[in-house]
């Protein structure tokens, strides 16, 4: 029996180091400032490392390999805390501005809305504008859904409407270098930092629906009026709070659905934990189960209703975009028929 013990035991351990090696690894490749073929190097060699220990922990020179490792790892996490995230770079034209905003009562103020107009998948007139919105006229909030890798990922984007029909559409995004790309992997280790967009829905969705082939749904969200509120002050908030201060974007913690959770959890709403929350292509079926979609239909017929692309094609970027998109897309009621 005590023998078990020790197998179980050991095993455990090796678990953990091979964790903590493939970990020290991957983050040595990506992110030690040095030519690759020293990066490479270096990474194999902490992985051959990480693999030697777990050999020494089935013999007698199991604590000093401990006692080696333990060093080892503790010296990556120290030079892993230094990495920090840059705020001026030369950073692809659609993610190159941070927008930041100044709220004076009702009013608020967005520098740095995107309004580019796109021609193609690459190809864009860039624009970049200064717009004041009335608070008080905030009247619905939609969820998009951007697939762009299968039913199961998608880029979530958050758009708020006003009592004139205008949108204010909002995408936490990668911020991503001219010539860079989006790597689900490498932004797990401090690749990019995360940037905060305010754009006109033409833009931000319509490039996706129209150019990049992905397919874009949008769901109207159940939500009052002041609730919406709170949670375009807390988007305002946390863009100033990037301007300043810039952060990582990560794939797991800090991407375009759990920075959104977090604000909605800050501003009072309750989010509980859920597998569909990370892996967000599921996001609908969350929000229809927690009451926060039209679920006077079935799912599937919302679901149905909900891609725009042809919709969005058909009308062709136009200033009707917006209205032309939600055609036949449902709006679920308050309590009290609001």
């Amino acid at each position: 029996m005590r023998r078990l013990i020790w197998l179980i035991l050991t095993a455990a351990l090796a678990i953990v180091v091979a964790l903590a090696a493939a970990w020290s690894s991957l983050a040595i490749w990506y992110r030690l400032p040095v030519a690759e073929f020293a990066r490479g190097f270096t990474a194999g060699l902490f992985g051959l490392f990480g693999l030697c220990v777990i050999t020494m922990l089935f013999g007698r020179g199991r604590l000093w390999a401990i006692l080696a490792f333990t060093i080892a790892f503790i010296a990556v996490l120290a030079w892993w805390a230094t990495i920090k995230p840059i705020g001026q770079a030369n950073w692809a034209p659609d993610v190159a501005r941070q927008v930041t905003g100044e709220i004076d009562g009702d009013m608020l103020t967005l520098t740095n809305v995107r309004d580019f107009e796109w021609h193609g998948k690459d190809e864009f007139t860039e624009r970049w504008t200064t717009r004041t919105y009335d608070l008080d006229k905030l009247r619905t909030i939609d969820l998009f859904m951007s697939y762009w890798a299968g039913p199961k990922i998608a880029h979530v984007i958050m758009s708020f409407g006003f009592e004139d029909g205008e949108q204010l559409a909002w995408s936490v995004e990668v911020r991503r270098r001219v010539g860079g790309a989006f790597s689900p992997l490498a932004d797990l280790f401090k690749s990019n930092p995360l940037v905060i967009i305010a754009a006109d829905e033409r833009d931000v969705v319509g490039v996706r629906s129209n150019f990049r082939g992905e397919d874009v749904q949008i769901y109207r969200l159940r939500a009052s009026p002041a609730a919406i509120r709170l949670l375009l002050r807390q988007y305002v908030a946390d863009a100033n709070e990037l301007a300043g201060t810039p952060a990582f974007y990560n794939s797991i913690t800090t991407n375009c659905t759990t920075t959104v959770v977090r604000m909605i959890r800050l501003v009072g709403d309750v989010v509980p934990l859920d597998w569909r929350l990370i892996v967000n292509g599921y996001l609908p079926d969350y929000a229809y189960d927690r009451g926060a979609l039209d679920t006077s239909i079935p799912l599937a017929e919302l679901r149905s209703v909900s891609h725009i692309d042809q919709r969005a094609r058909d009308d062709g970027l136009s200033p009707n975009f917006s209205k032309a998109i939600r055609i036949g897309v449902p709006s679920p009621t308050l309590p009290g028929g609001q």
